[in-house]
């Protein structure tokens, strides 16, 4: 899917994307790939200096997370169909694999299995190379029409 479609949805299927101004400060640079059947989105993001301490050199954790809980909201969103119109994490696990730094990073979401009310969702982080940097698994409440 071609990275306008992506980012303007697809058949009523693709992404939902929150306000720009919380899309930068996450540093957020497109929906790389969208697969709506598998319950699946690929996003990219930049890890800037800001979003590090460390002197610049390791992202905050929060930041991390925040990534790996969009790319798995998206996921559930696209796999819900134009029925669903919000997803809310009720419990998040991250485990931080290694150290993430200024650069891009792409977070992967997926649907794990997906009723009319409960999602249950898994997301990585790697860098450019393909190095998993930190992965999430949550379980979220489908917000339904």
């Amino acid at each position: 899917m071609s990275e306008a479609a992506a980012a303007e949805g697809s058949a009523g299927r693709g992404p939902t994307l929150p306000g720009r101004d919380l899309l930068d400060a996450m540093g957020f640079v497109r929906i790389v790939e969208v697969d709506a059947e598998a319950g699946r989105v690929r996003a990219e993001f930049d890890v800037l200096p800001r979003f590090c301490h460390t002197d610049g050199t390791i992202a905050q954790g929060g930041f991390v997370t925040a990534w790996l809980d969009f790319s798995m909201a998206q996921a559930a969103l696209v796999r819900g169909g134009p029925g669903v119109i919000g997803v809310a994490t009720l419990e998040l696990k991250v485990s931080f694999l290694q150290r993430v730094g200024p650069g891009r990073v792409i977070a992967e979401g997926r649907v794990q299995r997906m009723g009319r009310r409960v999602a249950f969702l898994e997301a990585s982080l790697h860098d450019p190379g393909g190095a998993l940097l930190a992965n999430a698994s949550s379980t979220a409440i489908v917000n339904a029409r």
